[in-house]
C-alpha cells in the first residue's frame, strides 16, 4: 500500500515532468523573470491555477470534461489564436531589439502580464490535459492517496515556477545586450506559433 510520503513524492516528480518543457507558459515566466516585471504576480498566478486544476483533476473533473469534447475544441481556438498573435507581436520585437532594463514593473505592467498570464494559462488546452486529465488520472491510482499525490504535484508546480521567474534574473548580464533579446524573442515567437498552430490544427 502506498504511503502518504510515497504519494507525494510520485505527485512532485510526475507534475514536475509534465511541467518542466519549453512552452508558452514558461516562456512567458522566463521572460517577465528577466525583465524582473511583475514577477511575484505571474509566479503566483501559474502556481495557483496549477494547484486548481490539479484538484479538480483529483476530485474527478477529468471525466466530465472528456464527456464533453466541444468545450475542449472551443478553448483549442480561442487559445490558438491568441498564442499565434502573442507570437506575431515577439516576431515584431525582433525588428527592434533593446538592451535590458531591470525595472520594478508599474501598475499598468502588471495588470498586463496578469492578464496575458492567465489567457495563456486557461486557454491552452494542454494545461488541462497535463493537470486536469493527466495527473488526476494518476492520482487516481494512488486511492485513498490521492490527495498526498496531488499536493506533491503542487509543490512542484510551486517550485518551478519561483525557480524560473526569480532565477531568471541570474541571465541579467547575458540580456544587457540587444542580440540576446532576439534569441529570445525569437524563441517565443516560434514558441507561441508552433503551439498555436497545433491547437488550431487539432480542433
Amino acid at each position: 500500500m502506498t504511503t502518504a510520503p510515497l504519494a507525494a513524492a510520485a505527485g512532485f516528480g510526475t507534475g514536475l515532468s509534465l511541467i518542466v518543457a519549453i512552452g508558452a507558459q514558461n516562456a512567458f515566466v522566463l521572460r517577465q523573470g528577466i525583465r524582473r516585471e511583475a514577477v511575484p504576480l505571474v509566479v503566483a498566478i501559474c502556481a495557483a491555477s496549477d494547484a486548481v486544476l490539479i484538484a479538480l483533476g483529483v476530485a474527478g473533473v477529468g471525466s466530465v470534461v472528456r464527456a464533453r469534447p466541444t468545450a475542449v475544441t472551443v478553448v483549442g481556438l480561442v487559445g490558438g489564436v491568441f498564442l499565434i498573435g502573442y507570437g506575431v507581436l515577439a516576431a515584431r520585437r525582433l525588428c527592434k531589439p533593446a538592451a535590458l532594463t531591470v525595472e520594478d514593473g508599474t501598475a499598468g505592467s502588471r495588470r498586463s502580464a496578469a492578464l496575458t498570464c492567465l489567457t495563456i494559462t486557461w486557454l491552452n488546452p494542454h494545461v488541462y490535459l497535463d493537470t486536469v486529465l493527466l495527473l488526476g488520472s494518476v492520482a487516481a491510482t494512488h486511492g485513498a492517496q490521492r490527495w498526498d499525490f496531488a499536493l506533491g504535484a503542487v509543490l512542484a508546480s510551486v517550485c518551478w515556477f519561483a525557480a524560473l521567474g526569480f532565477g531568471a534574473r541570474l541571465l541579467t548580464g547575458f540580456f544587457a545586450r540587444p542580440a540576446s533579446w532576439r534569441v529570445l524573442d525569437g524563441l517565443v515567437a516560434a514558441t507561441m506559433v508552433t503551439v498555436g498552430g497545433l491547437l488550431l490544427a487539432g480542433t
